[in-house]
């Protein structure tokens, strides 16, 4: 018998936005409009949604969104005229977010380029004036520029990824420069932004998780670091764990305690190549992939990392939330964020302890309300079963709903029980993959 405990009694802070994502829902205003996800985006409760890479979506507006390429085509214009930008199909993008209940986390710089040529990830032919046009940006979603928005983005990523490839590689698919070329890049952008505007968080640089290279950029960074990004692919929510702690680590070690860490790209990866890539992807269209998403999000409430943004809600190879061709039609991956949100709602994380290292588990109170969120993890698929008793303290007289998200059962309620004492135990059997959320109401 394997064993969780929750203790309602013992607080340990708010409940983190776990459960971000990149990019928004699919909505258009225009009445051509046929399916959407909008209705079941918004019933998850997601927090943020950063914007990279949401110009490979055509519905998003495609190559008219986002970048700073698009937003601005030609370099050579006049960076404070408003005839030199191109906010339209942006404008509508972000309003879809918004729609959602959800706060844009925009990313300032380029979509990944995997294709042999590349256009918009080589390094501005000017970085200062790079940095105004991203102020004019800026100001047109926050603070009505050219027929603007006052939207109230509070965080602006300077780039994605510039450690992808070495120096030497004749590959760049995100920063076409040298490492010391985006230092002085990153130098200048956020000095400037962060001068411009000192009430919003100027961050970046969404690293791959090159702990070498972000040595070296935090050794000589010269500049403003609100919140520090960074990614990690991984098959075990513990080793993404075990990345948070290095991150958090290393940024304290450059004075950077005030300094948010951002893990704004995750997902299930076995490997990159050949069938363990084509296994990755199905991995994370099915149960075994909203398995992967729920143990993450268990551990990393109980790390020292400040938001976790999932990669990806656009509908793409890596979406396990909603059916790529049909994006109104939910996957199992969608369901932990669902479950998440009942936690986020209640704000008081509490502690919660699993003696097993393939059971992953986190809970949150409020005065009358409380909710259990566990999982059953394992990159072994011939796994067995784990009984499992979940022993819950402090929460007495309660009614409980206990539902299940397995192979079967798309967050079904399958019992009730009433707690009647402080300290209550309910005997669950954990198939592998399976996940529960357990809501406690005080009677």
């Amino acid at each position: 018998m394997n064993n969780i405990t929750i203790d309602f009694n013992k607080p340990l802070g708010k409940v983190k936005p776990m459960h971000a994502v990149n990019n928004g829902p699919v909505y258009k205003f225009a009445s051509d409009q046929r399916i959407t996800n909008i209705v079941s985006y918004r019933e998850a409760g997601i927090p943020y949604a950063r914007t990279h890479d949401a110009s490979f979506y055509a519905t998003y507006g495609g190559e008219h969104t986002v970048d700073v390429n698009f937003i601005f085509p030609d370099f050579d214009a006049d960076p404070y005229d408003p005839e030199s930008y191109d906010f339209c199909l942006t404008d509508e993008y972000l309003k879809v977010i918004e729609v959602a209940g959800t706060k844009p986390f925009y990313r300032l710089g380029s979509k990944i380029e995997h294709w042999k040529k590349k256009y918009n990830t080589l390094p501005p032919k000017d970085f200062k004036k790079w940095a105004v046009i991203c102020e004019h940006i800026i100001k047109h979603y926050n603070y009505g520029w050219a027929d603007g928005f006052n939207t109230g983005i509070e965080y602006w990523e300077i780039w994605n990824e510039p450690d992808l490839d070495p120096d030497d590689s004749t590959h760049k698919r995100c920063w076409g420069g040298t490492k010391a070329e985006f230092f002085e890049f990153y130098d200048v952008a956020a000095k400037h932004l962060k001068a411009c505007f000192p009430e919003l968080k100027i961050g970046g640089p969404a690293s791959v998780g090159n702990m070498e290279w972000a040595e070296d950029f935090l050794k000589q960074l010269d500049a403003p670091l609100d919140f520090f990004s960074w990614h990690i692919y991984a098959n075990d929510p513990k080793s993404i764990a075990a990345k948070t702690k290095e991150v958090r680590d290393l940024l304290d070690k450059y004075g950077h305690k005030k300094t948010e860490s951002i893990l704004n790209e995750w997902n299930y990866i076995r490997g990159w190549d050949g069938d363990d890539w084509l296994y990755s992807l199905k991995a994370e269209k099915g149960l075994k992939g909203a398995s992967f998403i729920t143990g993450t999000m268990c551990v990393e409430q109980y790390s020292s990392l400040d938001m976790l943004m999932y990669y990806d809600a656009r509908p793409c190879g890596m979406n396990g939330l909603f059916n790529t061709d049909f994006v109104n039609e939910c996957l199992k991956g969608y369901y932990p964020f669902k479950m998440f949100n009942e936690l986020y709602k209640l704000n008081e994380c509490v502690k919660a302890v699993s003696d097993s290292g393939e059971i992953y588990v986190c809970a949150a109170k409020s005065k009358d309300r409380a909710a259990v969120m566990l999982t059953h993890f394992s990159d072994d698929d011939s796994t067995p079963a784990k009984q499992t008793a979940v022993d819950l303290r402090g929460f007495e007289n309660a009614r409980a709903e206990i539902c299940l998200l397995d192979k079967e059962n798309d967050l079904v309620l399958v019992k009730e029980e009433i707690i009647t004492t402080e300290n209550y135990s309910l005997n669950l059997n954990l198939s592998l993959f399976s996940s529960y959320l357990i809501k406690l109401t005080k009677q």
